[in-house]
């Protein structure tokens, strides 16, 4: 099969088209013939050696893939209603940059009615982790306020649409006006432009100096001690990336005084029970509201498999709203 390989650490013309052999899916799994593999920050580090892989996946790029089941575990299938021909999206550990994929039935979702593979294919990595962490880790509850680092990131267009259509309000941060007036298109309620406005101090201002409830961060940094001053009491900051930094200084006594929560997670090696729980809580709370258009996919650009160079090459110049795709 034809795959993405990492040739060395570095630049995007790093990765380059390769053969491997196919790999054979074990019990509990399935093989995937991929029509389409979504692009991720973490493939960015992993290209740059910054993300290593974990014991055991594939060192191939790629946590999420599209495309037509073709083999695997016959039980296993049949658990979890799936049949040879079925046509699904899947989280996987590594190897979504290939023509043949294995992943955990448990991971698998249909392809939402109405939707091709390659939409299908930008939804597993971000849907997982803002379910897992808004949703799950930061208990975001209807009525709630909601704040994204990020709004127009894949992570980001797709929490707006979650967030809103759970009944909470959504602000965002993001870097261009083009951006913001993306996030306000896709249902955010405000969005406030961090390279013109103090997004604290806008948020205090939007939330009549009481602060949000959650804060989805994936910037980290420096934007800790300002994230900790525009949180309400009771709330929770949850980091999911580091792209400002590992160190951060804030006012611990606000912590204190407004008992607020300061976590954080990383998606690739929680265990396939994990990570089935959330597989299950999204096909029965999200994929209906998919199905009905709800909520969309946001595709920015799609690119042939063999130019995963240039696809890496614009998610770094953070142009891009949304997500980016590789088609085979």
């Amino acid at each position: 099969m034809r795959v993405i390989e990492i040739t060395a650490y570095g630049a995007p013309d790093v990765l380059q088209l390769g053969e491997r052999a196919a790999p054979v899916p074990l019990a509990g799994e399935v093989l995937i013939r991929v029509s389409a593999s979504g692009v991720n920050r973490p493939d960015v580090l992993q290209r740059t050696g910054n993300y290593p892989v974990p014991p055991g996946a594939s060192d191939i790029p790629g946590l999420e893939v599209a495309g037509e089941i073709i083999a695997g575990d016959a039980q296993a299938m049949k658990a979890a209603g799936f049949r040879l021909g079925d046509h699904v999206c899947a989280l996987v550990a590594g190897g979504g940059y290939a023509e043949l994929c294995v992943a955990p039935v448990g991971q698998c979702l249909p392809v939402p009615p109405g939707l091709s593979d390659l939409q299908a294919a930008s939804l597993p990595e971000t849907f997982f982790t803002v379910w897992s962490n808004v949703f799950e880790r930061a208990r975001l509850q209807k009525g709630e306020t909601l704040l994204i680092q990020g709004g127009s990131s894949g992570i980001g267009v797709t929490a707006i649409q979650m967030a809103k259509a759970l009944g909470a309000t959504v602000l965002v941060t993001a870097g261009s006006d083009e951006k913001c007036a993306a996030c306000l298109a896709l249902g955010a309620d405000h969005a406030i432009n961090y390279k013109t406005h103090d997004f604290a101090g806008e948020v205090k201002k939007l939330t009549q100096g009481q602060g949000v409830d959650v804060i989805l961060d994936m910037v980290a940094g420096s934007y800790v001690a300002r994230e900790v001053e525009c949180l309400a009491e009771d709330g929770r900051l949850v980091i999911i990336g580091l792209q400002g930094g590992l160190k951060a200084e804030f006012n611990a006594g606000l912590v204190l005084r407004k008992r607020l929560t300061i976590t954080g997670s990383t998606l690739r090696p929680r265990s396939l029970e994990f990570k089935t729980a959330i597989t299950q809580a999204l096909r029965e709370k999200i994929w209906p509201l998919l199905a009905n258009g709800a909520i969309k996919p946001v595709i920015h650009s799609a690119f042939a498999a063999a130019d995963a160079a240039k696809a890496h090459a614009l998610m770094e110049s953070n142009q891009h709203v949304g997500k980016i795709v590789l088609t085979w």
